[in-house]
């Protein structure tokens, strides 16, 4: 089961930053440890039961938390501008951070990450850095490169979150529902991140990696998950009909299915 949501607090470039998280089923100690990283608008509680279920579909522990700017974390300064390396930032600093303020040691124990969309290319930026420190990696959306769909996107987004209630839903999982939206929309819509790339960066990976993309994705094209294979040749992939942006809620059931045989056969017969 699930343990009640908590805070820790990691130092960020010389600040002290609240980071919420939830740890699942940790009894299960002498399992593998699945690290959940969200997508640009999401937090914890928007992951809702998916982490719940892979985890019991694998038969190992779970780590969700929300990204300093977003959930109940620490929000983003009203005059902070995420720079055009933030997502190095999360792999490189906060995410190392953060395990070790909560007890993880992922050269003795690697966990698996699973990242959705922004999350998913924070991973793929975690794996190439640190191999030894990771058992594996699953990536759902997510971005190499910046596409014109993407751009097309999240500018209808900024027009949502302006004329909608898109504001009044997401400040439904924020607690500053405009640190999340903005931190996120105003750097993918700076114009000098289009050139923004981790294509060569991510040869370096060498852990098992499976990759995961809906064939109605609007938020990027087949060309991500195949760009990856491209570089990281034993990549898997998976490709999803009927599905957008978001497989963990348009085909839940299929992508349990095949991660937790992916995370099984790396694993073994036991977990």
């Amino acid at each position: 089961m699930s343990q009640a949501v908590a805070f820790v607090e990691v130092d960020w470039a010389g600040r002290m930053v609240r980071i919420e998280h939830q740890w699942i089923a940790p009894e299960r100690k002498s399992t593998p440890l699945i690290v959940f990283l969200h997508e640009g608008l999401g937090s914890l509680a928007m992951w809702r039961d998916f982490p719940q279920r892979l985890c019991d579909a694998v038969g190992c522990r779970g780590l969700v938390y929300s990204r300093p700017g977003y959930g109940r974390s620490t929000p983003r300064a009203a005059d902070e501008a995420w720079g055009l390396d933030f997502m190095h930032q999360q792999a490189h600093e906060v995410l190392p951070a953060f395990l070790r303020a909560v007890g993880i040691d992922p050269v003795a124990q690697p966990p698996w990450l699973l990242g959705h969309s922004d999350g998913a290319s924070i991973t793929l930026l975690y794996a190439a850095q640190f191999p030894q420190a990771l058992a594996g990696a699953i990536v759902l959306a997510p971005h190499i490169l910046v596409e014109n769909l993407s751009v097309t996107s999240i500018e209808k987004a900024r027009t949502a979150y302006l004329e909608t209630d898109l504001r009044q839903r997401l400040a439904k999982y924020h607690d500053d529902p405009d640190s999340a939206f903005w931190g996120w929309n105003n750097i993918w819509l700076h114009p000098p991140f289009r050139a923004w790339s981790i294509e060569a960066e991510i040869e370096a990976i060498r852990c098992p990696l499976l990759a995961v993309q809906g064939l109605d994705d609007e938020y990027g094209t087949l060309e991500q998950i195949h760009g990856i294979a491209r570089r990281v040749p034993h990549t898997e992939l998976l490709e999803l009909s009927d599905c957008g942006h978001s497989p963990h809620r348009d085909q839940a059931d299929r992508l349990i299915a095949t991660a937790s045989a992916f995370i099984t056969q790396q694993t073994g017969d036991k977990p």
